[in-house]
């Protein structure tokens, strides 16, 4: 199935506001266990979340690592205005949160000890834009996770996906889970990306629907 690009970014507050009510525990949960695994429990230094939406992996990594600062970006201002909103009226710990679109989001600093973004890939017509935006912000030894939907080999088989995982979901979010599963890329295509940035990354399949990689910036 050839890919079909979905809108980049998510501005309509009706979709926001559904997108950030959503139930997202297991694999947002998920997300964070495997970042643990692989970072340590240990970061003190500051973290990059790159396509944070409305700021819940945000969160959770703050919670993970109360000792450590994090830089969470976003292009959609309206997600942004959620994310600062939820934590201001539940008492987090501050998040940093930008605005910007990458590759040309300005950051507060020029490298960060960790990078991770959770489906922001499949938004991207070019996924290049997420590569070089991580090597920008790298340093060697800065380590890398990412997460993001596979895509399904037919329509039929994304519908299914849908009726499985989405069935009691709103239907604004039903449609957007379609369109980003045939946004999303095969592993095979993003295993070609990373030897086009020169970025050795480990790719692995975890669930029938994602994809997660991660790696060491040499």
């Amino acid at each position: 199935m050839i890919r079909q690009l979905e809108p980049e970014l998510m501005e309509d507050p009706g979709q926001v506001q559904a997108y950030a009510q959503a139930d997202f525990e297991i694999p947002h949960n998920h997300f964070i266990q495997r970042l643990q695994t692989f970072i340590g429990n240990d970061f003190k230094g500051t973290a990059l979340d790159l396509g944070c939406g409305s700021g819940d992996i945000s969160r959770r990594f703050a919670r993970a690592y109360p000792a450590s600062r994090l830089h969470a970006v976003d292009g959609s201002a309206v997600m942004l205005d959620y994310a600062e909103a939820f934590v201001n009226n539940h008492a987090i710990e501050p998040i940093r949160f930008i605005q910007g679109r990458l590759p040309d989001v300005i950051l507060p600093q020029p490298s960060y000890g960790i990078i991770f973004s959770n489906s922001l890939l499949h938004h991207l017509p070019d996924p290049q834009t997420l590569w070089q935006t991580v090597k920008r912000f790298s340093r060697t030894g800065t380590r890398v996770v990412i997460m993001d939907l596979l895509r399904p080999g037919s329509t039929d088989i994304a519908r299914d996906m849908v009726k499985t995982y989405a069935g009691n979901e709103p239907a604004i979010l039903q449609r957007d889970f379609y369109q980003s599963l045939l946004a999303a890329f095969r592993a095979e295509e993003i295993i070609a990306q990373l030897a086009e940035a020169k970025l050795p990354f480990d790719v692995r399949q975890i669930s029938d629907r994602h994809v997660f990689i991660t790696g060491t910036v040499p």
